[in-house]
């Protein structure tokens, strides 16, 4: 077995290197896969933070990925529309612009997060799950009776929205975005676990009553990860809608909920890494698998349930020793 942390560093080269060769070698298609595998991972590192740090199950993350989705999906839409969204009492206009969309779906996945765990934080286990389930559905069913921003029909937009100084609608160049962006929510993930909260947060995980007799808030903590969580969740919703040019009240399903956590799962709960490689394996079984039976998702079923029984620590903790906060 090798260091978890060069291990991570592999995982972080490999994804970086196959969609480069990949451009190279004129494989349009699969630079797109990798961009998803990066999309979903940075979901999944999202969720991690609340579930293998905070010990969170939650099963209502969609409705933060769907929240960055639906904020990309307005603001363009509204831009390509030239209609403000608001002109009274201030005038709000739309924007193409990536960095801002990022911001406005930061702030929505993380006021979403806030009003959702002040509610659902003072449950715990079986209710917690859901408790959060419940809140997305109701932001699913909201989507659905939205008509303004296209119903059950989703909402398309029809150009990617720009970043500064880049080609977005260059496949490799918008790659590039996303794999930044999630080794940075890596990066802050690995200083968050090492730092005092993020020790406070483990022994919470582990003992919430030992906690509060040494003057801590589990409630707090918990909650300040679950707006962490939900924040980080928002951003890849607004990069997956940019990936597709579209958002739809799939997006706040329970079964998107259920794919970002199979990510976790599969790649390992509180590994730092563990979304990106439960990611990239998600995407090539449905890539390769997809065209062979409609049933693929049997095959990932029974690897899940192999990963559950049989790996402790997910397929990263098959191959590498634990250490806990390195990138």
């Amino acid at each position: 077995m090798i260091a978890e942390k060069h291990l991570n560093w592999l995982i972080a080269a490999v994804l970086l290197a196959v969609p480069v060769a990949a451009w190279l070698a004129g494989e349009i298609y699969t630079v797109t896969l990798a961009t998803r595998v990066a999309v979903l991972a940075l979901a999944g590192v999202g969720l991690n933070l609340a579930l293998g740090s905070g010990g969170l199950v939650s099963l209502g993350h969609a409705a933060f990925f769907g929240a960055g989705g639906y904020a990309m999906g307005i603001l363009a839409s509204h831009a390509q529309s030239y209609q403000p969204l608001m002109e009274w009492p201030f005038l709000i206009e739309g924007t193409k612009s990536m960095p801002v969309i990022w911001l406005v779906a930061i702030a929505s996945g993380a006021l979403s997060a806030l009003a959702i765990g002040v509610l659902s934080l003072r449950t715990s286990g079986v209710y917690f799950i859901m408790i959060t389930l419940a809140f997305g559905q109701m932001f699913y069913y909201f989507a659905i009776s939205w008509p303004a921003y296209g119903g059950e029909d989703g909402l398309s937009i029809y150009v990617r929205n720009g970043f500064p100084g880049l080609n977005t609608l260059q496949p490799i160049q918008f790659f590039a975005l996303c794999y930044a962006l999630l080794i940075v929510a890596l990066v802050l993930c690995a200083r968050i676990n090492a730092s005092p909260f993020g020790l406070a947060l483990n022994a919470v995980r582990q003992s919430a009553q030992r906690v509060e007799t040494v003057g801590l808030s589990p409630l707090r903590l918990r909650l300040t990860a679950f707006v962490l969580s939900g924040a980080i969740t928002a951003l890849a919703g607004a990069l997956f809608a940019d990936l597709n040019r579209f958002v739809s009240p799939t997006m706040f399903s329970w079964q998107t909920s259920g794919e970002i956590m199979v990510f976790v799962i599969l790649g390992g709960v509180g590994r730092l890494y563990g979304p990106v490689i439960g990611a990239a394996v998600f995407i090539m079984l449905e890539h390769w698998l997809g065209g062979v039976s409609e049933y693929w998702q049997l095959f990932l079923g029974v690897l899940l349930l192999g990963v559950v029984l049989f790996a402790r620590g997910g397929l990263i903790g098959l191959f590498a020793r634990r250490r806990v906060g390195h990138v």
